[in-house]
């Protein structure tokens, strides 16, 4: 059996039927100020790309054999970079610890070439479009708040609550309104967003943001200067979403991120003009998360350019090899990787998926890949805690994949008002959070459900600072309350079934375990 498979969870259009209005660039009590985009444009690791980017030169990752204590020797190691060069290819980075190396080369048959040298498990491209490729990827699902929105929303705030919670329908959907009045988090957890870039001078994100754990990974080289993890003029708004859901700071004006006493850290991923997501630059963001105290992760996109990579072709082995390396190196120094399932509507499942938009940096050629054999990046990898999403009536949203061993765990990613419309006062069946230059908008999308998990598994950290992440998991599945499938499933109440969850009350294809639960989160 084979399904469709559209091309990204950052990119999702609803039928919401709702016009887009101006933003709101501050609230009452609120200072706008706008990221310093020009510092970003002129960063060292922009200006050694464009200085590689000739049109020709294209980016792979070598992995190296690991000896018998299970990880490259320095020999091992040293060895490999020299057959790097003979084979003509300049080292940009080496990530030693886990044995990724990321490398330049002009010369077509490069992978070919070191894919046969001592001491290489695996090699591949990265992309199927030389390094200075460009494309469009604009967000479809957002929608900014209204200066009539947030003036109603401040004058509903009740005591204790920040002005636009009112309109925060996935708070209490998680009881983290409750959660709140017992912890708000601790200030020495930190989550990294491996995303677009995160405004650290909005007011929301300014009191809980960690300069110290945020870097550039652009190229696959941490870069902090310049506060290089900041979104540039025109660059998606997506990482910025992401990180007030998570940590918006409980201030008495904004939004309340589920978990607003931890720190949020800027692990930028996605290159501001193609809005691409590489393999050198995830494994970058993991290596520098793992290395700089970060105790969660949260991935909210699929690794560029293919949606599913597959064991079966060299490139993308050695693609799944380096993420894999780098996301079981950050759990072992005690991260949390939490990561959104696709926004597909997919029973990802299946022994058989067609993908008909990869590669997405290139022209896609329709393929049907066998499941058993081929992954997404980074929420398929052992270990990885992959998130559902729900609307504000508690069912599967009506764009969310799923699938029995599939889905760990679910949380609120919106959906359609049409299909799920959220109790007063709340309006929107979206999710409301934080956007560059203090403004503020709705997203929905497995994008904003998988921060809503990550910020629970941040909350049972500050209540468990000594767990591992091991424990910190267990934990959040085992604090979830179990959700029993939802059958039928006719979303759009068309009178047909529009998916079929498969599984108990206990664990699902749906579900997974359950929804994520904030208030057991800190109390237990």
């Amino acid at each position: 059996m084979t399904a469709p498979f559209t091309r990204s969870r950052r990119v999702l259009a609803l039928p919401l039927g709702m016009a887009v209005a101006s933003a709101v660039a501050f609230l009452p009590g609120t200072a706008s100020a706008q990221p310093d985009a020009a510092a970003q444009q002129n960063s060292p690791v922009s200006s050694a790309v464009s200085a590689l980017a000739d049109g020709t030169s294209m980016s792979y990752v070598v992995n190296v054999r690991a000896g018998h204590g299970g990880s490259p020797s320095g020999k091992t190691s040293a060895d490999v970079k020299k057959a790097i060069a003979k084979a003509g290819g300049t080292v940009v980075i080496a990530y030693d610890r886990i044995g990724v190396i990321v490398v330049h080369s002009s010369d077509a048959d490069f992978a070919k070439k070191i894919r046969g040298a001592k001491g290489v498990a695996s090699a591949g491209a990265t992309r199927t479009a030389p390094l200075s490729a460009q494309s469009d990827d604009a967000l479809e699902s957002e929608r900014p708040l209204t200066a009539a929105e947030a003036k109603q929303a401040a004058g509903q705030a009740g005591a204790g609550q920040d002005e636009l919670e009112p309109l925060q329908w996935d708070l209490p959907a998680i009881k983290a309104d409750k959660a709140h009045k017992v912890s708000l988090g601790s200030s020495r957890v930190t989550v990294g967003v491996l995303d677009s870039g995160v405004d650290d001078t909005h007011p929301d994100i300014a009191p809980n943001f960690d300069a110290k754990a945020s870097a550039s990974c652009l190229g696959g080289v941490p870069v902090q200067k310049d506060n290089a993890w900041r979104p540039v003029s025109g660059e998606s708004d997506h990482g910025m979403h992401v990180a007030g859901t998570i940590a918006a700071a409980k201030n008495g004006t904004g939004v309340t991120g589920v978990a607003p006493g931890v720190k949020v850290a800027s692990l930028k991923v996605a290159e501001p003009a193609t809005g691409m997501y590489y393999t050198e630059a995830v494994v970058c963001g993991f290596m520098w998360a793992a290395d700089h105290g970060v105790d969660v992760t949260n991935s909210s996109y699929y690794t560029d350019p293919w949606l599913f990579n597959c064991k079966t072709d060299d490139d993308q082995k050695a693609l799944v090899d380096a993420v894999g390396r780098a996301t079981r190196y950050a759990e072992r120094k005690g991260a949390v990787n939490v990561a959104a399932a696709g926004n597909a509507e997919t029973d990802l499942a299946q022994d058989e998926i067609l993908d008909d938009s990869s590669p997405d940096d290139t022209t896609p050629v329709p393929r049907t890949i066998k499941t058993k054999d081929c992954f997404d990046l980074p929420s398929q990898l052992p270990g990885v805690v992959t998130v559902s999403a729900t609307g504000a009536k508690g069912i599967k949203s009506s764009y969310s994949n799923y699938g029995k061993g599939v889905i760990d765990i679910a949380a609120p990613g919106g959906d359609s008002t049409k299909y799920q419309t959220p109790d007063a006062p709340a309006t929107d069946g979206r999710i409301l959070s934080t956007l560059p230059g203090g403004k503020f908008g709705y997203k929905a999308g497995t994008s904003m459900a998988s921060p809503h998990a990550a910020g629970v598994a941040a909350l049972v950290k500050s209540a468990h600072p000594h767990a591992s992440s091991a424990m910190v998991k267990a934990l959040l599945y085992g604090e979830a309350d179990a959700m029993k499938c939802t059958d039928p499933y006719d979303i759009d109440g068309d009178g047909k079934v529009d998916a079929v969850c498969e599984g108990g009350k206990n664990k699902n294809g749906f579900y997974g375990v359950g929804m994520i639960d904030a208030l057991d989160a800190v109390r237990k």
